[in-house]
């Protein structure tokens, strides 16, 4: 067997700063994702967990502790009081978390949008999980704090999602939504000295600002610029078919 990749690496350059994914189909029919990295190549199944094991039986090691979960409750009455995960269970389900976040960048990239928000919702449910249960509050926020990082490209798939849709008002509306939801999660952990500095934040606010730029002019806008250029130009005759067109508008309305 020929274990050396460097013909897949001689026809596919490493550009630096920039993310280079590609996606394929295996003999067997297994969707597979690859991303260039400097040294060599990732690759990751492109559904399921990223590097294809089941870890226990299940899926995911979320999956296996939350299944522990209900076995703790239903030897204690239904209670998960004493429930804990210790620092060795915390680092098992960071690692994977690193997993699925390389991939819904990768397919961010690709523009697999719905990818990218099932892996965040997936990495946020972990989050939440060791948030409540880990034994310290050191422990919770080794993984709480890439919080905002996952939110922000949560947020950026579903307003490409409502771009794509020509939805240009809906993926406004993400973005205010997201940003509030990334400020108040600094402002509940009380740490008001990472939002001012939030790089999340400033990408948000400028993807916002970028898109108020380019919003898509109303058709009464549209009339009232047609009518400004009839003006400018003594074009008379088509001004006043502009102004009837307005007031249609406004006798429709």
């Amino acid at each position: 067997m020929n274990f050396d990749i460097s013909h897949l690496l001689d026809h596919w350059d490493y550009q630096p700063g920039e993310v280079a994914v590609r996606r394929f189909k295996t003999k067997d029919g297994t969707e597979k994702i690859q991303l260039r990295v400097d040294l060599g190549l990732l690759q990751m199944n492109a559904t399921g967990r990223p590097d294809g094991k089941r870890p226990f039986g299940r899926e995911s090691l979320l999956q296996h502790y939350q299944a522990k979960r209900q076995r703790f409750r239903r030897t204690h009455g239904g209670s998960d009081d004493g429930f804990t995960l210790k620092a060795d269970d915390c680092a098992k389900l960071q690692q994977e978390a690193i997993q699925y976040h390389h991939r819904y960048i990768c397919l961010f990239q690709l523009e697999d949008y719905s990818g990218v928000i099932r892996d965040t919702k997936r990495n946020w449910e972990v989050f939440q999980f060791v948030d409540e249960y880990a034994e310290s509050n050191e422990l919770a926020w080794s993984l709480q704090q890439f919080c905002p990082q996952l939110l922000m490209m949560r947020i950026r798939a579903k307003g490409m999602q409502s771009l794509r849709e020509e939805k240009h008002a809906e993926a406004v509306q993400v973005i205010e939504d997201g940003l509030e939801e990334i400020r108040n999660f600094y402002r509940q952990h009380s740490r008001q000295d990472l939002l001012e500095q939030s790089g999340e934040v400033h990408s948000l606010e400028s993807w916002l600002q970028d898109l108020h730029s380019k919003r898509p002019l109303s058709e009464r806008e549209k009339l009232e610029h047609a009518l400004d250029d009839a003006v400018r130009r003594e074009d008379y005759e088509k001004a006043a078919q502009v102004r009837d067109a307005l007031r249609n508008l406004k006798t429709s309305r």
